[in-house]
């Protein structure tokens, strides 16, 4: 059976799974459709979560990024894993215990305030359409390469997906139908990593592989030989950072606080039966979530080394299928700066900016560009980040079913978190904008109406971001975790450990916090991106790393506005001790 026939099969058995689910465990109540009934078993939950979290950054292109820059790609590794950590110590189980359906939920009543709820709902909404863009444009990618069908058709038939399982089901549908995308993804990652770890290293397992010696007889180590490989070829070492100390420090900390304070993984929390089941479930995200961590970067580096391997030194003509497959998905384009018809492979960019196709074809026969050369770099190969995961079983000559099971993986990575996202936005805007404060009369059948309105409308606007996306897929999404780093999280944290914080502090906290942060992100990446370097940057620190210094404004703003204000009301003081006290601990823990 050829390749393509299998990826149909494989993605059509996956989808018509997924579908099944969703129309199995439709919500019939707010409840349902908000929270799952908060009663999801904490090992389910933990597996849902894990889909939730590990979107189309993770499964397609973390791994791109860490292939490609090597050692200062570590920064997702450690900031998206030591967050959720954070999460589940600092976060999860006072949240739960807090029992409600939505963060603006936990900030309006904990800050006494219609006007806290409504900026949360804001911050919310900016966060979840950033992170939204890179998940659309993921499954952009995997559509367009493996249905054969132009990238924002791709992002098209995705809307459709989600549509369906994410307006219908709610966050019962979400839950279950993450169970089984956790299991697609995860079987899709690792199989064609045992496969490529044991072709490149003879050892099987790729976290073992990659401190491995090559299968080339020549006794490197993998990082050894990508070290001389690449530095032979003009790049910097693969195992030496370029990126300064106060960046990889921010960005890690921009993630890793963001991690914590990211909606739809909060809401999460809200779907188990009680507070200890929080902590539980979010130890079993953990564990489901390092497996795909830790192979990140064998994968990673096991795809640089494959990739150099076939294509450097390589004639156009007798080009492997795989690259001509991604060149015709505009992913992949060479640039024969010399007319030889051979691919050279070096540091630097091969052209100016995304390949902009030409009708015409070059003399050996590759597909034209139009896009000025870059003539500080003998670099002829432009290749897109996020396709290596997605291309590695092809560079390594895998057989077929693992190519579709790839293609399936990729997409159930994207469209779980995508569906999390928009259940987050429409809840937002139900629940919080409409029930609790500008619609208090609404009747049930009313707010889950509204809430399914305000899936679509918010798949529309994901659908478009997904077309027009500003960044690496990771890159974007790193965006989003800067927003919930400045925005969120220290209302979040303050709303449980300070009794003094008020409406006032968080909400000037909030607002100054987003307003930086998105301004500086826009500033460099949408009006003046060819400032984007580290001369100009705020004492030195990236847009993915700012999140963090507006994290500190907010803080520091937020204090200081509530010590001129009036404290909170006794009432919200008792609100944060029974947060915080275990029950049947007694009055003495409160003093």
């Amino acid at each position: 059976m050829d390749t393509q026939t299998l990826i149909y099969i494989f993605v059509g058995l996956s989808f018509s799974l997924y579908i099944g689910i969703a129309i199995w465990s439709r919500a019939g109540s707010t409840k349902e459709f908000y929270v799952a009934g908060g009663g999801v078993n904490p090992v389910v939950n933990g597996m849902a979560t894990a889909a939730d979290w590990m979107s189309a950054a993770s499964f397609i292109s973390m791994a791109g990024i860490i292939a490609f820059s090597g050692y200062d790609g570590s920064v997702y590794l450690m900031g998206w894993t030591g967050g959720y950590v954070m999460l589940a110590l600092l976060l999860a189980p006072y949240l739960r215990k807090f029992g409600q359906f939505t963060v603006p939920d936990f900030i309006g009543t904990r800050y006494y305030s219609k006007t806290a709820r409504v900026v949360a709902v804001i911050c919310l909404i900016f966060i979840s359409f950033t992170y939204i863009a890179g998940q659309m444009r993921g499954v952009g990618i995997v559509f367009s390469r493996f249905l054969d069908v132009p990238i924002t058709m791709g992002v098209i038939i995705g809307m459709g997906i989600v549509f369906f399982y994410a307006v219908l089901g709610g966050m019962k549908g979400i839950t279950y139908t993450q169970v089984a995308q956790y299991c697609v993804l995860i079987f899709a990652y690792m199989v064609p990593a045992f496969f490529i770890s044991f072709l490149v290293t003879g050892n099987p397992i790729p976290q073992l592989g990659l401190g491995s010696t090559v299968n080339d007889g020549s006794g490197l180590y993998v990082l050894q030989k990508l070290d001389l490989v690449l530095q032979d070829m003009g790049f910097g070492a693969y195992t030496d950072g370029s990126k300064s100390m106060i960046d990889v420090f921010c960005i890690t900390a921009a993630l890793m606080v963001g991690t914590a304070g990211l909606p739809h993984v909060i809401v999460r929390f809200f779907t188990v039966p009680k507070a200890s089941d929080a902590r539980k479930s979010a130890g079993w995200a953990l564990i489901f979530i390092a497996l795909l961590y830790t192979t990140a970067p064998a994968v990673g580096a096991f795809a640089r080394i494959n990739f150099i391997e076939t294509v450097d030194q390589t004639e156009y003509a007798k080009a492997p299928a795989w690259f001509k497959n991604w060149e015709n998905n505009d992913l992949i384009a060479f640039y024969d700066k010399n007319d030889d018809g051979v691919m050279q492979l070096s540091s630097g960019d091969a052209f100016k900016g995304s390949p902009s196709y030409a009708d015409t074809t070059g003399t050996a026969g590759q597909r034209m560009v139009t896009n000025p050369p870059n003539e500080d770099s003998t670099n002829e190969v432009y290749v897109d980040r996020d396709i290596m995961v997605l291309a590695n079983p092809e560079i390594a000559n895998l057989p077929g079913w693992v190519i579709a099971l790839v293609a399936a993986g990729g997409l159930a990575a994207a469209l779980s978190t995508a569906a999390g996202l928009l259940l987050v936005i429409s809840s937002s805007i139900s629940h919080d904008l409409l029930k609790s404060t500008f619609r208090p009369q609404i009747t049930e059948k009313g707010e889950l109406l509204a809430a399914r309105i305000a899936a679509t409308a918010a798949i529309v606007v994901a659908g478009y971001l997904g077309i027009y996306p500003p960044g690496w897929v990771a890159q974007v999404v790193a965006f989003a975790f800067g927003l919930a780093a400045a925005s969120l999280f220290p209302a979040i944290f303050m709303g449980i450990f300070s009794k003094s914080m008020n409406k006032e502090g968080a909400i000037a906290g909030m607002v100054s916090g987003l307003v930086f942060t998105f301004s500086y992100i826009a500033y460099f990446k949408l009006v003046a991106p060819d400032a984007n370097v580290a001369a100009n940057w705020l004492f030195g620190i990236s847009p993915e790393g700012i999140g963090v210094v507006g994290m500190i404004i907010n803080f520091a703003i937020a204090i200081a506005v509530s010590k001129m204000t009036d404290s909170p009301p006794v009432e919200v003081r008792k609100l944060i001790d029974s947060i915080r006290v275990p029950r049947g601990a007694g009055d003495a823990a409160t003093h």
